[in-house]
């Protein structure tokens, strides 16, 4: 089975100001593209060949880097485009209560998302998160990925690593955060809590 890069699900200059188009072609086209090309490249005539996107995750995490780097990156990437949504999105009901319990409100939410994503070092992943039923703040460093631990469900990623926003706001991550806040796609993230399993890439 050969993994493919799914489709951007909107126009290239959707979410814009926050995300321009070039970057979306570049980090997209260019970066997402080739995280699948080598992951399946390594996978290619061995027993990962007919495994999901996850299972492959799970079996190379502390046995094989390169193949796990790859198709965690991969993962990453998908669920990230997914993330994000060209106009305002609602916020269930559910959803709301859990970021009020958690966070006080959907602004204090999103004001530490920027705070641990500008705080975080070097390259890596912002998650909001559902872990027993409460919500948390993740991090996971330059490639790694919560698609395959057990007892978290992501609802909601940012990507950190500077090629997801070094074209339109240099080195300037905080207003990167802020402008990605903006386009969080609470669409998905409610999806993604009714559900109560970790979504799955569709580009199998």
């Amino acid at each position: 089975m050969a993994f493919k890069l799914i489709d951007l699900p909107y126009d290239d200059t959707a979410l814009e100001p926050a995300v321009s188009a070039k970057t979306l072609s570049y980090h997209h086209g260019k970066h997402h593209q080739a995280y699948i090309d080598k992951t399946n490249a390594a996978i290619e005539g061995t027993d990962h060949a007919n495994k999901s996107l996850e299972e492959v995750i799970a079996a190379a995490r502390g046995s094989d880097q390169g193949l796990f780097n790859n198709s965690a990156q991969s993962w990453n990437h998908g669920f990230y485009w997914h993330s994000m949504a060209p106009s305002e999105t609602s916020i269930s009901g559910e959803l709301q209560s859990m970021i009020d319990d958690a966070f006080g409100s959907t602004d204090d939410l999103k004001s530490k998302l920027k705070e641990r994503g500008a705080g975080h070092f070097a390259s890596g992943w912002v998650w909001l998160a559902e872990k027993d039923g409460k919500l948390s703040i993740e991090e996971t460093h330059d490639g790694d990925t919560l698609a395959d631990h057990e007892g978290v469900n992501p609802l909601l990623v940012i990507d950190l690593w500077e090629h997801a926003y070094y074209l339109d706001h240099q080195n300037a991550r905080p207003a990167y955060l802020e402008a990605v806040n903006a386009k969080l796609n609470w669409s998905f993230a409610n999806a993604n809590l009714i559900r109560g399993t970790t979504w799955e890439y569709p580009g199998s």
